[in-house]
């Protein structure tokens, strides 16, 4: 399916067609994660996301990248990339994350369970929300490791704006 792009005449946000798929990249630094998320959302400017659209996006790609380079990458110092490709169909943004790091424990993606914050402070967990996340917002979520590459597809059901 190709579709061509127009731009609304009122809004400039894209209908009928769909955004030119994109890639962003970053190094495995944490210090890079912050920066690879303003250039998504920059790269999706285009379809005049809402803010509660923009923030999943964000929100689950900043769990995403923080756990690649918090997990993956965890016992290594010299800098390799991550990307990330994205591009838009009519059930909402295709997302796929590519790494050289380690392989997820067991070849799958992790449950994510809520965690329990009904503690005192001093007791609450701290990690485990973000697979929990990432499961609850994003859809068709799939982890494959092929040779020494990890892929990460997900589907967000932002953008679905697009007419036709």
């Amino acid at each position: 399916m190709h579709e061509q792009a127009m731009t609304h005449p009122d809004t400039g946000a894209l209908t009928l067609g769909l955004l030119p798929p994109f890639e962003v990249s970053l190094n495995n630094q944490q210090s890079d994660v912050r920066g690879a998320l303003s250039a998504l959302l920059a790269g999706l400017g285009p379809l005049a996301l809402d803010v509660e659209e923009a923030g999943t996006v964000e929100l689950v790609m900043a769990e995403a990248l923080n756990n690649i380079v918090e997990h993956a990458y965890a016992d290594r110092r010299r800098k390799e990339a991550i990307h990330i490709r994205c591009k838009q169909l009519r059930d909402g943004l295709h997302l796929r994350i590519v790494d050289r790091g380690m392989a997820m424990p067991d070849g799958k993606t992790p449950i994510g369970m809520a965690q329990n914050i009904d503690v005192d402070a001093i007791d609450m967990p701290e990690g485990g929300f973000g697979w929990f996340l990432i499961q609850d917002l994003a859809k068709d979520i799939r982890y494959q490791r092929v040779g020494h590459t990890n892929q990460l597809d997900l589907r967000l059901a932002v953008a679905l704006h697009a007419e036709g």
